[in-house]
């Protein structure tokens, strides 16, 4: 069977214009589509009695969609009484954000982590914004990412509280879909939310569970935010749990473009990482894709954020613990810095674009998404869709000669 496939495709891929290629692989994924939907719709007639047995996972008693999902009430860490003893600080920091978190952090900024190299993506600017971004594979592990964006007439205050901001981030982000505080402490500032994103195509939401903290230098922040643990919201089929989930930053004040020598500019460099229970190659795509859309979208939130702070509306519980910081001596930072003797990685510029096969790569890696996604993950189909799939995006590769 897999040889068939390979075979069909390759033939479809010889096809001498793109209207016959895009034209023969809507007649081949169509059958498959059509064959997919008519099992989900078999197997769902003819399911057998065990199916609806007890607690079984396949119970359709309950309404298993995003929507039917309670997400958790805030519970305070430590008493609601006090402002979390130190007892009771020091074991909730070891299973959510600690102080080798901001350590780490420190280490990527100063490029002194000991990864791989970075490689440069892209560099694009309008006249409040500039933006860089780079990307490197780790030998283990999703691609990591480091943005680097300058927000003009900025300050740093305000772009950690609209960061931390999941109530008007719920007004701009389109792709979250709900967002709950689950725990906090009033003396750190340390929170955990729950997140469910929607994910493009097919694919099913995905949910969050974020620990993250803020430490204050000056008027620099490290702000840490990843996945951790969280006994009290179970995990379910759907949404689909990412447990892997990195999203870190800096902000500090910096120069303006104006040459004025005033610093009314802000700089955000970011550092993000994590799996989403699709193909690793796959994801690259989709984030090169989308990244520089989703860079000015976040610009015009924080601009509407500016004008809804500047007339004085009150202050989202998320946007009022983003001011709980926890104070840092800039020594302890500079030791951080001065204690990792990691050279730094290398930066490779951005790599030439190869010529040919690329419309062809994109229609098989958007039909793999579109039909994997669709169906339940653990099938032997989803695993030979995504392997045909990665079989053809070296098609490009193998057509244009190393120079």
């Amino acid at each position: 069977m897999v040889m068939a496939l390979i075979d069909a495709f390759f033939e479809i891929l010889k096809k001498p214009t793109f209207g016959e290629v895009l034209l023969e692989l809507m007649m081949f994924m169509g059958p498959v589509l059509i064959a997919v939907l008519l099992g989900i719709m078999v197997g769902w007639a003819w399911k057998p009695r065990w199916a609806s047995l007890g607690n079984c996972k396949f119970d359709c008693s309950t309404p298993s969609a995003p929507s039917a999902l309670p997400l958790s009430p805030v519970k305070v860490f430590g008493s609601t009484h006090s402002n979390c003893s130190s007892s009771q600080l020091n074991n909730q920091e070891r299973v959510v954000v600690t102080k080798e978190d901001l350590e780490h952090l420190c280490h990527l900024v100063e490029r002194k982590d000991g990864g791989p190299a970075w490689k440069h993506m892209m560099d694009r600017s309008t006249s409040n914004m500039s933006y860089q971004a780079w990307q490197r594979d780790p030998e283990n592990g999703p691609p990591q990412y480091c943005i680097r964006t300058v927000y003009e007439d900025a300050t740093p205050e305000l772009l950690r509280d609209f960061f931390w901001d999941d109530a008007f981030r719920l007004k701009w982000d389109d792709m979250l879909l709900r967002a709950a505080t689950v725990e906090e402490c009033p003396t750190t500032g340390t929170m955990v939310v729950h997140w469910v994103r929607k994910f493009p195509f097919l694919c099913s939401d995905r949910e969050y569970i974020i620990g993250r903290r803020i430490w204050e230098s000056g008027r620099s922040y490290y702000c840490v935010t990843k996945g951790v643990p969280c006994p009290s919201i179970p995990i379910q089929d759907k949404p689909r749990r990412v447990d892997l989930y990195y999203s870190s930053w800096s902000i500090q004040a910096v120069e303006s473009r104006k040459g004025d020598g005033q610093l009314t500019a802000c700089e955000v460099t970011l550092f993000h990482h994590e799996d989403m229970g699709i193909p690793w190659e796959i994801a690259k795509f989709g984030v090169r894709q989308g990244m520089w859309g989703a860079a000015k979208n976040i610009e015009r939130g924080f601009r509407a954020y500016q004008k809804a702070r500047a007339s004085d509306v009150p202050l989202s519980r998320p946007a009022f613990m983003a001011q709980v910081n926890t104070k840092i001596d800039p020594n302890y930072l500079k030791f951080v810095e001065d204690d990792e003797d990691t050279s730094e990685p290398e930066i490779i510029g951005s790599p030439v674009k190869p010529i040919g096969m690329n419309i062809p790569k994109l229609l098989v890696f958007g039909g793999a998404v579109v039909v994997a996604c669709s169906l339940d993950r653990g099938l032997l189909t989803k695993a030979l869709i995504f392997g045909v799939a990665r079989r053809f995006s070296n098609i490009g590769r193998r057509a244009c000669p190393r120079t």
